[in-house]
């Protein structure tokens, strides 16, 4: 095992359809369409000793082809190196892409490699990935967000909020920043008032308020005795969030957007934040989101990571603080296995590795596949799918 060698990558672009265009604050004000897809761009590694990684990353809206591209760039580096090696892999990565960019499209291509690589390793070792990093739990508290959206009518909000809720989801989190503040505060009272005040409740404004709107907004919210208040401000507002926290008795949670380490490390600097909300496929990978972890950890900071609950489930559990794992029913199609989700927590799989494997309609999503080997590129595949 310790001189294993990747004998073969396969990378591939999945475009999974949504079933009906989600609207966040972003698209009210303008700056962005509705989402009606998400792409995905899928990593698999294999290892002379039979060893198999899967990993992904995503894009939203745009940027897909580009984020395609560069992995095709990256795969055929990754022949021939030992799996074990995994920090190194991700460094050597990491730099093939410097100059174009440290974040965006060349730090979320590596990182749907170096969450393979994780994949292996943890399978090889017949771990599930949480326990190989040092487990601190077995589960983590969870909320729904995708029944939240602004495009969601209110009643209908509020059904699926129940929904969740009787499904063994522990909290729920809706969309606000509406150009009108009013329709906001009416829509979180109502939903408030329908879940009790037991019901951990978050809100998430999508960046669209500027600093006077946050403050006035958040205290205006604080009566509904919310869990956090999600990117009230542009994302690398450090300086912003810093001094919202100090003025709200609400707790403040951002990070999503941002793209690396160093980013994460002024907010947890200023204290600009009570929440750290990292997205492994957004800061390049495990491999760096470790490292954002341990300053979270130094700073005495709770975690609620990003989207992508198959890999957060297991990096959460491994969070020495409070941390919280986000649910997103529109992922469960792309893999043949569904995490348990009870009594308020999800659970972490028993399954090795990240204890997933891509289904037969997540094959069927995608667009386009290059497979590469140690003597040469294997004819890609193409699909109008």
């Amino acid at each position: 095992m310790v001189n294993d060698r990747i004998t073969s990558v396969k990378v591939s672009l999945v475009i999974l359809p949504l079933l009906k265009p989600a609207s966040d604050a972003k698209v009210l004000t303008g700056k962005q369409k509705p989402l009606s897809e998400v792409a995905f761009l899928f990593a698999e590694i294999t290892s002379e000793e039979g060893h198999e990684g899967v990993g992904y990353s995503y894009a939203l809206r745009a940027g897909a082809p580009a984020l395609y591209a560069h992995a095709r760039e990256l795969a055929p580096e990754l022949i021939g190196e030992n799996p074990n090696d995994v920090q190194r892999i991700w460094s050597k990565l990491a730099w093939l892409g410097q100059s174009v960019g440290r974040s965006g499209v060349t730090a979320q291509a590596v990182a749907a490699f170096d969450v393979a690589l994780w994949d292996l390793k943890a399978k090889r070792a017949r771990l599930p990935l949480a326990q190989l990093l040092g487990a601190h739990r077995d589960s983590v508290p969870c909320y729904n967000t995708s029944g939240g959206y602004l495009s969601t009518p209110i009643d209908e909000l509020i059904t699926n909020a129940q929904a969740s809720l009787a499904a063994g989801i522990g909290g729920i989190k809706i969309k606000v920043g509406q150009p009108d503040r009013r329709l906001d505060l009416s829509r979180v009272a109502a939903v408030r008032s329908a879940l009790g005040d037991n019901v951990p409740l978050m809100v998430d404004a999508n960046q669209q308020w500027n600093r006077t709107t946050a403050i006035r907004m958040g205290l205006a919210l604080e009566e509904h005795g919310l869990t956090w208040i999600e990117e009230p401000l542009d994302a690398y507002d450090a300086a912003g969030h810093a001094e919202l926290a100090r003025q709200l008795a609400t707790p403040i949670a951002t990070g999503e957007m941002l793209t690396g380490t160093s980013d994460h490390y002024e907010l947890i600097r200023r204290a600009a934040v009570d929440f750290i909300q990292p997205d492994a496929p957004r800061v390049g990978g495990i491999t760096p989101f470790l490292r954002i972890m341990a300053l979270g950890e130094q700073a005495k900071m709770a975690m609620a990571p990003h989207f992508a609950m198959e890999i957060h489930i297991h990096l959460s559990a491994a969070y020495e603080l409070d941390a919280w794992v986000e649910h997103f029913d529109w992922l469960e199609p792309l893999f043949d296995e569904r995490l348990e989700i009870r009594g308020g927590h999800m659970y972490v799989p028993s399954r090795p590795g990240l204890g997933f494997s891509i289904s037969e309609q997540a094959r069927s999503w995608t667009v386009t596949t290059d497979r590469f080997t140690e003597t040469r590129q294997l004819a890609p595949h193409r699909s109008n799918a």
